[in-house]
């Protein structure tokens, strides 16, 4: 019995294998649809405002601070800020980048060399989320009346970002599997 549920078990890397591919197009579709709408785009402006890679996305990046709408908050100038600011329109570009890259890895079966690209792209974007633990302050509990804050205590946005080691992780099995399925193609109508 035991035998035969370890077995089991020592077989479901392969379940696992598109678990982790399913994982990934729907998280990256699912945000990268989020990003037309307002409170995402306005959530992601500390980690973008404090990126010495993406920063000069926006107009005013220094100010952001001043401006920020929590989310289900609409203050109408904030909310002009923001579209001053460029808030929007770069949320908007990220969006469709993260929406065709979940559906390059989507391809995998048909398209595998693009799907490895499109994997090879999550690879990258993840490793700039996860840059954000360095350079977003907010990723940290702040310092207010409490004694446990900065490192290593998270705060929501610290831990929002911290699972993408995940998802890291998962871009590095989805490239290896859709490269490994290119070459098996390629090297099968090459030997014909």
């Amino acid at each position: 019995m035991e035998n035969s549920i370890l077995t089991t078990i020592a077989s479901l890397d392969q379940l696992g294998k598109k678990a982790v591919r399913f994982g990934i197009v729907v998280v990256f579709l699912w945000i990268g649809g989020l990003k037309f709408f307002t409170y995402e785009a306005d959530g992601i402006v500390p980690f973008v405002a404090n990126s010495p890679f993406m920063s000069f996305f926006y107009e005013h990046p220094a100010e952001y601070k001043q401006h920020i709408n929590k989310e289900g908050e609409l203050i109408p100038a904030n909310h002009e800020w923001h579209i001053r600011n460029n808030t929007y329109g770069f949320s908007k570009g990220l969006g469709v980048i993260l929406i065709a890259m979940a559906i390059l890895v989507a391809l995998h079966k048909v398209a595998p060399l693009p799907s490895m690209i499109g994997s090879i792209m999550i690879f990258i974007i993840t490793l700039g989320t996860l840059s954000f633990l360095v350079t977003t302050p907010e990723s940290w509990v702040p310092h207010l009346t409490d004694h446990q804050w900065g490192f290593p205590y998270l705060s929501a946005r610290g831990r929002l970002v911290i699972k993408d080691i995940v998802i890291l992780g998962g871009a590095i099995i989805t490239m290896s599997e859709s490269a490994r399925l290119y070459l098996s193609r390629h090297t099968n109508i090459n030997q014909q």
